[in-house]
Formats: structure tokens, sequence, C-alpha cells
């Protein structure tokens, strides 16, 4: 029988290991419910789902009615589907021979070429509907592709095109002949650096400067930056966030192995800022201005476009009070937040989105949009943040080097964007930019609703998405009408329009007009039909169903 001294000692004992493990349940219950509920908010859900995703493809029977459409609209739907791949092998031919050459030694062509459209469709499309992946030549705002076909730009080269391409062929032009007296040669530094390094600290508000070969890089840097100085492990990072490709800050899909020093949570979230005041493992938040655009959700893709759920809605002012209160807990608790502008830097404002939403930032990252699509990443952050040693532990080192860092051809580069992006008569582009291009989608949207067709447009300035009203499971073939009517895309196709900013009235016009066409040809082809049974919520339940009737098959 146990003595009462006992049983007080078994409830003391008890008592203190509920009193030890409460915090820590209690952190992880904050932690979880920060999250966002969906899958860019849960990597390891969405990495086990992706995982259990079966392979199946619709045959030419299905292909046209996968929405349940009647026979005599799906016939249409394939007349119009075979009317558009016989002017694509007329109007490509060189161009898709040249792809799928190349298609079989670059595995990046290889990648995109698949997943250009949800996968149920994708063999039909690549082996019908494919186009040219190789251009020859650029003018003003159009590109010409290798069959002679020029198209208005509007893949923005993924961002890096912010000015025009005459603008950047200019800088390089210059930068060659600049550079062309020391040539290749790495390490010591071109003289042209200490013009860089004050402009990019002027721009920054910030002290030092750090040169990479790349936008990653420079994230992977400011990251390492940060945990070294506070010597804490964890980083922040939003759900759908985009910072690159390394695995740090690329939790879910895409990354084989799960990281383990990394808390995904919910952007604009009252329960976010609560984890960042309680916790004391956080080193870094990671912000990137895009997500304004979408918060919460991953980069939009007509590769997972199965239904019209998409949206997109930037409040500027909303998006700019999360980051000032951000801020705020940032300071109060010793965190450093980090602007990642490798996208969105120089062109939604001179002085990048610290000037936009009127918020400071511990850290900045910039990316090739510096040296006209040359390879180079910059971090520009405080002076106590961007040492890498320390005086009183010699041996306790923060390194981060690479053979290209301050390439002279790239640092020229910089310098003659820089030294243009100086000139007041320049600057002047930025002169109500967000009112020219919230005009601009608000004249596309006021098109697209005067006929009646299923498709809108919203925009962070000259970044757009294309969301559609109508449920429909057929939204991605709308790429390809606007391919066909002389509108470039990037592999992603309506998921992301970006816009060079010489873009004059009379240009945009034309792609206005260009873009109607491509969606009225759509609508007359049958691809936006509906009734009353097909929602969003009907065709996700229908292609889980498929996924479960294919995946019994196996």
């Amino acid at each position: 029988m146990d003595s009462p001294l006992s049983i007080l000692y078994l409830s003391t004992a008890a008592v203190a290991g509920a009193a030890a493990v409460f915090p820590k349940v209690k952190a992880r219950l904050a932690l979880s419910r920060a999250k966002h509920r969906s899958l860019s908010g849960h990597s390891k859900m969405s990495r086990m789902v992706a995982r259990m995703v079966p392979a199946y493809e619709f045959g030419i029977s299905d292909f046209f009615c996968s929405d349940g459409a009647p026979a005599d609209l799906a016939t249409k739907r394939r007349d119009g589907f075979f009317g558009l791949a016989k002017l694509y092998q007329e109007r490509y031919a060189r161009g898709r021979q040249m792809t799928a050459e190349a298609a079989t030694r670059i595995s990046d062509l290889q990648f995109t070429e698949t997943y250009r459209v949800p996968f149920q469709y994708s063999r039909l499309v690549r082996e019908l509907l494919g186009s040219s992946a190789f251009v020859e030549s650029s003018s003003g705002v159009t590109v010409t592709d290798v069959d002679g076909n020029v198209s208005y730009d509007l893949t923005g080269s993924y961002g890096v095109n912010i000015f025009g391409n005459d603008f950047y062929k200019e800088c390089v032009a210059a930068a060659e002949k600049r550079a062309h007296a020391l040539g290749p040669v790495l390490g010591p530094y071109h003289p042209v650096i200490t013009d860089n390094v004050k402009r990019l600290t002027e721009i920054s508000g910030l002290d030092e400067v750090s040169f990479h070969m790349s936008g990653t890089e420079a994230v992977m840097q400011a990251v390492r930056l940060a945990r070294y100085h506070t010597s804490r492990t964890h980083l922040v990072r939003f759900a759908g966030s985009y910072h690159g490709w390394w695995g740090d800050v690329q939790p879910g899909v895409g990354n084989p192995v799960a990281p383990h020093e990394t808390y995904t949570l919910a952007d604009m979230s009252e329960r976010t800022l609560h984890v960042l005041k309680t916790r004391r493992d956080i080193a870094c938040v990671l912000v990137n201005p895009l997500q304004a655009l979408h918060p919460n959700a991953n980069a939009p893709g007509d590769s997972a476009l199965i239904d019209s759920s998409r949206t997109g809605n930037f409040d500027r002012a909303a998006y700019g009070a999360w980051l000032k209160a951000l801020r705020e807990v940032c300071d109060q608790h010793g965190i450093v937040l980090i602007f990642d502008e490798v996208f969105v830097g120089f062109r939604i404002a001179y002085r990048g989105a610290q000037e936009y939403f009127g918020v400071r930032a511990d850290m900045v990252t910039y990316g090739k949009s510096l040296a006209g699509g040359l390879p180079i990443g910059v971090v520009c952050g405080r002076k106590e943040l961007m040492r890498r040693f320390r005086d009183d532990r010699p041996a306790d080192v923060c390194f981060a080097r690479g053979t290209f860092n301050s390439h002279p051809y790239v640092m020229t580069a910089m310098d003659e964007f820089l030294s243009r992006l100086a000139s007041p008569n320049f600057r002047s582009v930025y002169n109500a930019l967000d009112e020219t291009w919230n005009g601009r989608a608000a004249q596309l949207n006021d098109r697209l609703a005067a006929q009646d067709l299923p498709v809108r447009v919203s925009n962070l300035s000259s970044i757009w998405m294309v969301h559609y009203t109508t449920p429909s499971r057929y939204n991605w073939m709308l790429q390809y009408y606007l391919r066909a009517e002389g509108l470039a895309l990037s592999w992603v196709g309506t998921g992301r329009l970006i816009f060079s900013l010489n873009y004059t009235d009379a240009d945009f016009a034309e792609v206005v007009d260009r873009f109607v066409a491509a969606a009225n040809k759509m609508k007359q082809d049958g691809w936006w039909w509906h009734d009353a049974s097909l929602t969003n919520k009907t065709i996700r339940r229908k292609i889980l169903k498929e996924m479960i009737g294919s995946a019994l098959k196996r």
C-alpha cells in the first residue's frame, strides 16, 4: 500500500511534469493555429497529397467533355481545338521542331512543356498545341520568334524586364565596352563597384552591400547572416510565397527533403504575430511583396487551373498596415525583417517595396533586374547584420563567397542601369505608376464585361493575374488563344502577365484588342459552357472521383 508520502511525491512529480510540458504544448498549438488553412500553408501535407495524386489522362473521347458538356458542344470544342492546332503547326513550324529536338536534352524544357496545363490534358496539348520556345529578336514591347512571328511581350522575362528590352540592351552594350579592358578577371574589383555600392545603399536606405550570383543566393546569404547574428535557428516564410529554389524556403512540393528549421505561417494574420511574439527561436521573417496580390496562395500557373477559384485582390493599404505591424513585432523581439525584392525591386517604386508600403526592412535582396538579366544577386543590410566575423571570436565566421560574384561585365551593366535610374527625367516613369496600370486593368475588365466574357484581371501595378468568373475545367485553354492572337506568354500561361513599363497607351490598346478577340474566340468554340450543376465545388469533386477511380484500377 502506497504511503501518503509516496502519493504526495508522485503527485508533485506529475504536476511538475505537466508544468514543464504545458508551455511546449501551448507553443505548438499556437504554431499550428498560425498556419494557413490550405495546402500552401501545410508543407508536409502538400508533399503527402502530391505523392498520392495518380497519373491519368483523357483520351480523345473524353478530352472535350470532361465537364459533362453535351455531345454537340464537345464536337464544337474539338473543331476549335484542331483548328487552333492547324494554325500552330503552320505558324510555328520551325520553332516547334527546334523545341522538340531541344526538349530531348534540356530537362528544364521537358518540365515546362509538360506542366503548361493540368496533367489530365497535357499529352494531347503538347502534341498538337506546342509552340516555339525560341525567339530571335526584340524591339520595343514585342519579340520575334524563329518563324518570324511578332508578338507583344507579356512575359516580362520572369520579372527582370522592367523598363523594356531596348533599355537593357543599351545597358549591356555599354557595359561590354567599359569592361572590355579588364575582361573576365575575377577576384579583384572593377572600379565601378564603388559607384554601385554608393547608389545601392542610398536606394535601400541600408548600410552595406554584398554581391552574389543569383536572387536565390542572395536570399540564402541574408538568412544565414540573420541566423549568425541572432544565434537563432528558424526562419519564417508566408504561405504560398516564393524565395527561390533553396530548400529552406521551399519546404513543400518541389523539394525532395523537408527542412526542419522553417515555419510556414499565414500572411496577414494576428495568429502569426502572436507566434513571432512568443517564440524565441525565430531569426528572421522573409517577405516577398508580390504576395500582396494573392496572399497565402502559391504563384499562379495554368497547370493548376482545374476550376475557376483562382482569385487576386490587391489592397495596398491593408498590406501596408500588415507590414507595419510585422515591423513593430520584429523590432520588439529582435527578429530580422527581410524584404525579398528579387521580383518587385525597382518595378513598383524607385526605392522598392520599402518606399511603396512605407516600411523599413533590416535587409533587402535584389536580383537580375539590376544588370539587364545578367547573373546577379544583391543583399543590402544594416551594418551590424552584414558583418561576417566577430572581433572577440576570430574563428567564428559566417562564410559566403562565389567565383562569379562581382563579375566586371555584370558590375558595369549594373552601373549603367543605376546611372540611368538616378536621372530625374528617367525616374519620372514612377510618377502616377499605380494610377496608370490600375486604369489599364480597369480598361480591359470593362471591355471583357461589356462583351459578357467570363474573364477578369487583377494587378499589383504592372504585374497581372487572370482569373475567371464562370466555373470551368477549361480556362487553361485561353493561353493558346492568346498566343494565336500574337500575345507572348511565359510557360505559366495566364497565371502571370508581366508588362514592361515602356508600354505606351497605343501599345496597350493593341493588347486589349487582341486579348478580347482571343476570349471571344474561346467563347465561340464552347469552352466556357456551363449549366446550373457545374460549380467549382462539383468540378473538384469530379476530379477527386477520377483520381480515386484511377488509383483503384492500378
